[in-house]
């Protein structure tokens, strides 16, 4: 799977939480500023040419609406933060975010909960 710039990305974000939309409807959702019309139908066309989005017609218009998951895209993206900051260690990736981020003891019971569940099924 391809990895997406930080435009790219917004849409897929925008896409994923809409479900499916025209261009106007991807620029509504986003902040301010909002880029022009055709800068977002641009990167729409190009997430299309790397396989994130497809179209239906509807209309004069099309409709786009994500082919790869979010999931999908966050696990990818998760392995490769690991694999290029961590030395593939999930451990180290997990301690480093501990010592940065003054994690709580009810997060970290939160997590280890999520690992038992997910050794035990």
């Amino acid at each position: 799977m391809k990895q997406l710039t930080k435009a790219e990305e917004d849409i897929m974000q925008v896409l994923w939480d809409l479900g499916e939309g025209n261009v106007a409807a991807i620029i509504d959702e986003l902040p301010e500023p909002k880029p022009a019309y055709n800068t977002v139908s641009t990167i729409v066309r190009i997430l299309e040419s790397k396989e994130f989005v497809d179209y239906r017609k509807e209309g004069r218009g099309h409709i786009y609406f994500p082919k790869v998951k979010k999931p999908e895209y966050s696990n990818q993206s998760i392995n490769k933060l690991v694999d290029g900051y961590f030395q593939g260690s999930f451990k180290s990736m997990v301690s480093f975010f501990m010592k940065k981020n003054d994690i709580s003891i009810q997060e970290m019971e939160s997590v280890l909960n999520e690992i038992n569940k997910k050794e035990n099924s």
